[in-house]
């Protein structure tokens, strides 16, 4: 059985990942930061359908962390086959507002602590000679967005990753590809207004927002298959930014 590593597992695409390849054979570890009850629950609901999941309570801005997490899952599952590198925290607000604070932890969190992580399964992956990671990027990440001027960059950063990654570890026999949702409904959209989801449902071509099932089935795309896919990047945004 192979083991997929699944950063931010317990809410919104990430939950919905770790549903979809613990479904399909694969062992899952997934990471969360709080929610402790959604976390237990989420491997709970799993195991009663016969699903190897476990869950580790990791902050992706904490480095040793992260480690200690890679130690443990290699030990109990004997390899990483798959990264899928989820965990992301979000500020709303002005440049000029935002604090040296959510600075810091919005690009720990979302770029520092995607490329710690690959660097930690990057010698698993190399010494099996096979490996998938898949990087969760954004729309923002391309475009850019007004007033997430921060969390625009750090998803812009981990697409260039991305592409740098895919090249140095081909040879390897590791695949490295990015997903990039645009609006989807989940828990880092909860403060949208219903104007503004109104607004935003009238920008997007397919007139509606995506389910972390559909970004979900993008990232099993690149895992489950996509052998001769590598350095790309996918959007899951009905048209948004066409």
């Amino acid at each position: 059985m192979k083991t997929v590593l699944v950063t931010g597992g317990s809410r919104g695409i990430g939950r919905a990942v770790v549903k979809l390849l613990a479904k399909r054979g694969y062992a899952v570890a997934f990471t969360y930061r709080s929610g402790d009850a959604e976390a237990a629950e989420l491997v709970g609901e799993l195991a009663l359908e016969g699903c190897m999941v476990s869950a580790y309570k990791a902050d992706n801005a904490d480095g040793n962390a992260l480690a200690r997490v890679v130690t443990d899952v290699t030990a109990r599952f004997g390899g990483i086959y798959a990264l899928v590198n989820n965990a992301a925290v979000s500020v709303v607000a002005p440049l000029i507002d935002t604090s040296d604070e959510d600075l810091s932890r919005t690009l720990a969190t979302n770029l520092e602590g995607v490329i710690r992580l690959t660097r930690l399964v990057c010698p698993l992956m190399t010494s099996a000679r096979e490996g998938k990671i898949v990087n969760v990027s954004s729309v923002w990440g391309i475009s850019g967005a007004s007033c997430e001027s921060v969390y625009s960059a750090a998803k812009g950063g981990v697409i260039a990753f991305t592409r740098a990654m895919a090249k140095e570890l081909a040879l390897s026999g590791i695949t490295v590809n990015c997903v990039c949702p645009g609006v989807i409904d989940t828990d880092m959209n909860s403060h949208l207004t219903a104007d503004d989801r109104r607004a935003l449902g009238q920008e997007i071509p397919l007139g509606r927002f995506g389910t972390p099932e559909e970004v979900a089935e993008a990232i099993s795309f690149f895992i489950d298959g996509a052998a001769y896919v590598t350095g790309q990047v996918l959007c899951v945004d009905g048209g948004f930014i066409v």
